[in-house]
């Protein structure tokens, strides 16, 4: 097995452990989430009972897939604990997500959950966010005006693409990855971006993350401190 595919499943089947019986569990989205869906799943056909939503129409067909019990939003009150992935991850926790598309539904989930647990292989572990292009949800109309107040703060916005069609969100809506290399104020820019006029979400999870397990190729985890 490859190692990085080796890291994200041993950090995914180490947050795994972390779910009991009873739990309304939020399923992430992406490369390491798949893990930690594949290991929910194994862990439910061995009497594990849980109820799960879903964060995209990808991990929604996979829990089902697998036989993982889903439950609409209007049945629940909350959700016990979430199990997502990151593009990036600060040492204060703060997550760049949005890779996959998905990230208004990640957030919606996460900031419903009591406990967010994140799970990434090592080269995610940054000092500081913004190497990684930070994707941005906005809606079609107006989107070249939207491009134009995103790039007066600091990035250069790139239009995702998927093959030469525009990636479109399960919500209908376009992805921008903005490339700002340094994010000096992940706070502070998380709040601008929310306040243009056509941005739906931003990728910036600020103080959501309530554990981050890293995993090593060599098959190794470790839960960081902070």
């Amino acid at each position: 097995m490859d190692k990085i595919v080796m890291a994200k499943r041993a950090a995914s089947e180490k947050a795994a452990q972390y779910v009991r019986d009873g739990m309304v569990v939020g399923l992430g989205t992406g490369s390491t989430a798949y893990w930690a869906i594949q290991k929910l799943g194994e862990m439910t056909k061995n009497g594990l009972q849980i109820k799960a939503v879903a964060t995209s129409n990808q991990s929604e067909a996979l829990a089902k897939e697998l036989q993982i019990p889903l439950i609409a939003f209007t049945d629940i009150d909350g959700i016990d604990v979430t199990i997502d992935g990151a593009d990036e991850v600060d040492d204060e926790w703060n997550l760049i997500k949005g890779g996959g598309g998905a990230l208004l539904r990640e957030k919606i989930i996460a900031s419903a959950s009591k406990e967010l647990i994140v799970v990434a292989d090592e080269g995610k572990k940054v000092e500081q966010l913004g190497k990684f292009h930070l994707p941005v949800e906005i809606v079609q109309f107006g989107y070249e005006l939207t491009l134009r107040k995103l790039a007066s703060y600091g990035c250069i916005p790139h239009l995702r693409m998927s093959g030469e069609k525009r990636f479109i969100t399960d919500n209908g809506n376009f992805i921008v990855d903005c490339e700002f290399g340094r994010i000096e104020q992940p706070s502070e820019l998380h709040v601008a971006l929310n306040m243009i006029p056509g941005v739906v979400e931003n990728g910036l999870f600020i103080h959501l993350a309530t554990k981050v397990i890293v995993g090593f190729g060599d098959g190794s985890v470790r839960e960081l401190g902070r």
